[in-house]
C-alpha cells in the first residue's frame, strides 16, 4: 500500500508539473510574441527557443531529472522580471485618431468651468479618408443637463463598445470614450490586449465625430440610453472623466481586455459616485450592460428594456442626419428621456 501511494503521488506530481509548464510555457510564448523587440523573425526565434526550453523541462520532469526542470523555473523567473519592467509609454508613433490626449483645465476660482484641450472633431469620409481636427472647448457644469450611455455593436450581441455622452443646456454634447491607443498600422487584438499590446486612451470628442464614425462610416449598430443621475452625480462623473484624462496624459496605463477596458474603467469611476454598485459578469460582456444598469435602477423608470432599446437605436437617424449641425438632436428624436 505504501509503495502504491508513493507511486500515485509521484505520478500526480509529474502530471501537475507538466500542466504548470504547459500553462506557463503558453503564457511565456504569447508574452514573447507580443513584446519581444524586433521584427516577426526575431519574435519567432524567441518563441521557438522558449517552447524548446519548456519541452526539455517536461521531458526532464518525466525522467526524474528535477535539477534540469529547475532551470526552466529560473528561466521563467527571468521572463517575469523582464515582463514586469515593460512600462507603458506616451511617446510612440500613434495612429491619427489617438495621436493626442485629452486634458482638462479647471480654474479653482470658477470650478464650474472646465476647459478640455485636444477634443477630437474629425470629419470622417471613410476610415482611411478624414480631415483631422483637435479643438479646445469650454463647458459650464452648471448647465449640464443629461448623461447618455452609448453602446456600439459590430459583431456579437454580447460585446459592445461603451461611450458616455454629456449634454448641456443649449444642445452642446461631448462624448468620452476609453479606447486602445493604437500605433500607426496597428490593429486591435483581443489576445494582444492581455499582453501589454496597447496603452489606454481617453478620448473626448464631438458626437459628429465619434458617434457618426461608428454609425455612418463603420456601419455599427449604436444605441443610446438616458442614465438617471442627479445633477451632482452628473457633475461628479464629468469631473471624474476630466481627472482620468489628466491621469492618463501624465501617467500612461496599459489596456487590458478584461480588467482595464472601455467598460471597467467607467465602472471604476461610477462606483465612487454611486456607492454599492455590484460587480457583475455583464461588466465584462458589455453588450448586456443595459440589463445591468436597469437592474440597479439607472435607466428611465416606467419603461421596459425592450422599449428603451427600440427607441434608443440611433443608426438610421444618424445616417439620415449625417453632417447636420444638429446631429446630436437628430439622433435623440424619439428617444425616451
Amino acid at each position: 500500500m505504501g509503495r502504491a501511494t508513493h507511486l500515485f503521488w509521484r505520478i500526480s506530481g509529474v502530471i501537475l508539473g507538466i500542466l504548470v509548464i504547459l500553462l506557463s510555457g503558453a503564457w511565456g510564448a504569447l508574452a514573447l510574441w507580443y513584446q519581444f523587440p524586433g521584427p516577426p523573425t526575431a519574435k519567432t526565434v524567441a518563441v521557438v527557443v522558449w517552447a524548446l526550453l519548456a519541452l526539455v523541462a517536461i521531458v526532464a520532469l518525466i525522467m526524474g531529472r528535477r535539477k534540469i526542470s529547475l532551470l526552466y523555473v529560473g528561466a521563467f523567473a527571468v521572463l517575469l522580471l523582464w515582463w514586469v519592467n515593460i512600462a507603458p509609454r506616451n511617446d510612440r508613433l500613434w495612429a491619427d485618431d489617438v495621436a493626442q490626449t485629452t486634458r482638462a483645465e479647471i480654474d479653482p476660482g470658477t470650478p464650474d468651468i472646465v476647459r478640455l484641450t485636444q477634443v477630437r472633431n474629425f470629419d470622417w469620409r471613410s476610415e482611411t479618408d478624414y480631415t483631422p481636427r483637435w479643438e479646445a472647448r469650454t463647458y459650464d457644469l452648471s448647465r449640464l443637463s443629461s448623461v447618455d450611455l452609448a453602446l456600439s455593436y459590430w459583431a456579437s450581441p454580447s460585446i459592445a463598445h461603451t461611450l458616455v455622452s454629456f449634454g448641456f443646456e443649449g444642445g452642446d454634447h461631448v462624448t468620452f470614450s476609453v479606447e486602445i491607443r493604437k500605433e500607426k498600422g496597428e490593429d486591435f487584438s483581443e489576445i494582444g490586449g492581455f499582453f501589454k499590446e496597447f496603452e489606454l486612451s481617453l478620448i473626448a470628442a464631438d458626437e459628429r465625430d465619434i458617434i457618426r464614425l461608428r454609425t455612418n462610416v463603420r456601419k455599427e449598430d449604436v444605441y443610446l440610453y438616458r442614465i438617471g443621475l442627479t445633477p451632482q452625480a452628473m457633475r461628479s462623473l464629468f469631473l471624474a472623466y476630466a481627472a482620468k484624462a489628466n491621469s492618463l496624459a501624465d501617467t500612461p496605463r496599459w489596456y487590458n481586455t478584461i480588467t482595464a477596458n472601455c467598460t471597467t474603467i467607467v465602472y471604476e469611476m461610477v462606483k465612487h459616485i454611486v456607492p454599492g454598485l455590484p460587480l457583475d459578469t455583464r461588466l465584462l460582456f458589455s453588450g448586456y450592460l443595459p440589463e445591468y444598469i436597469k437592474d440597479v435602477g439607472g435607466l428611465v423608470p416606467g419603461h421596459s428594456l425592450e422599449e428603451l432599446r427600440r427607441t434608443g437605436r440611433i443608426a438610421d437617424r444618424a445616417i439620415a442626419a449625417d453632417r447636420d449641425p444638429r446631429f446630436s438632436q437628430a439622433i435623440r428624436t424619439g428617444m425616451i428621456d
